[in-house]
């Protein structure tokens, strides 16, 4: 199914050998989510492959997102469908990426509908890129392999929306063989710059991120709680930031850093809060079932809640400053428990370094 005019990444970067040449027909590549992070996404893979294949057909629930992408990119790269069914009878790759587990089930659920009024005649390959809970992909893995040559793979991936918008994120992948190499050489370089390969279970690539994320919300916890404490201590957060980037340049702590001591919590051009929330929820239980105690994240949960129950505070108020925070803002419940102001560091500590 893979077309052999697409592009080739370097060796390192896919753990799959290039899928055979293709038939007559190229294929015809469907994106369902144009979120913050879909919307980056289906743009580059449209852009790479506007001369190799079709349009990319795509479908979201707010038609106006369709639409900007469409005004952006042309007729020549970009066909929006307004139904799931014209998605899935459409196309022959069908990507996902959607706010959470309900959604995704709903939309599989919708997929399911469609296959089986019109049952496929050739391969046609689901992909879920979504952070979802592993039992989850399970599901959806049964319900899609009733159908005739129908495969699915969960594709979750790494990065932030500035990481989609550059084609750098590291993605994950489990399921079918087959159906991975046609993915990877369709994600790489044009949406992400590696592809993991977690094997034939499709379970695998969500733990992985379940496991991946965990290990951002902790260290963006220690990150909060240093650099409160730099800031009440007279040292100032500015200065400890400016130690993490010298002895922990790792770009997560380096781009996290930056909002918090700049106080950046618009969620709305970041992984909102609600998304962190519901996240650590599903790692809280993955951890739970595996006896796996994780307290790290047990923190970073509640200083998430501590977060969105002062911003609700200030929605009910009128205070608000954005109507959906980052999760970045888990910082508000360090700096108050500090004494601080939970979302304005510029009113300050009280506390002076001493040349000052």
């Amino acid at each position: 199914m893979a077309n052999n005019l697409l592009q080739s990444p370097h060796a390192s970067a896919v753990p799959f050998s290039r899928p055979p040449t293709p038939g007559v027909h190229p294929l015809q590549v469907g994106f369902c989510g144009l979120g913050s992070m879909g919307y980056f996404m289906a743009r580059n893979l449209a852009t790479s492959f506007k001369s190799q294949l079709p349009p990319l057909i795509v479908y979201n629930r707010t038609v106006a997102k369709s639409q900007k992408l469409l005004a952006e990119l042309g007729a020549s790269a970009v066909k929006v469908v307004n139904t799931l069914d014209q998605l899935v009878t459409e196309c022959d790759i069908i990507f996902t990426n959607l706010a959470n587990d309900a959604a995704v089930m709903s939309v599989y659920n919708e997929f399911a509908k469609a296959l089986a009024q019109s049952p496929p005649t050739k391969v046609k390959i689901f992909v879920e890129m979504s952070t979802i809970y592993p039992a989850l992909a399970g599901d959806l893995d049964r319900l899609l392999s009733s159908y005739p040559h129908t495969h699915f793979v969960t594709s979750p991936i790494f990065g932030p929306p500035p990481g989609a918008d550059k084609a750098t994120l590291v993605i994950a992948m489990s399921g079918d063989y087959r159906s991975k190499k046609e993915i990877a050489f369709l994600l790489v370089p044009a949406v992400g710059r590696k592809v993991i390969d977690l094997g034939g279970n499709v379970e695998k690539a969500p733990t992985l991120k379940l496991i991946g994320n965990g290990m951002i919300m902790g260290m963006n916890e220690l990150l909060a709680e240093t650099l409160t404490l730099g800031e009440k201590s007279g040292i100032g957060q500015q200065t400890v930031y400016d130690l993490v980037k010298e002895i922990m340049p790792a770009p997560g702590l380096v781009a996290y850093g930056h909002k918090m001591v700049n106080d950046l919590f618009d969620g709305s051009i970041g992984f909102a809060l609600d998304g962190g929330i519901k996240d650590a929820n599903h790692i809280r239980r993955l951890s739970a079932e595996l006896n796996c105690p994780m307290p790290a994240v047990d923190n970073a949960h509640r200083a998430l809640i501590g977060a969105r129950a002062m911003h609700q505070a200030q929605i009910v108020a009128g205070t608000q400053q954005w109507d959906v925070l980052d999760w970045s803002s888990l910082i508000a419940s360090s700096r108050v428990g500090a004494g601080l102001n939970p979302f304005d560091s510029k009113k300050g500590t009280g506390v002076t370094r001493d040349d000052e």
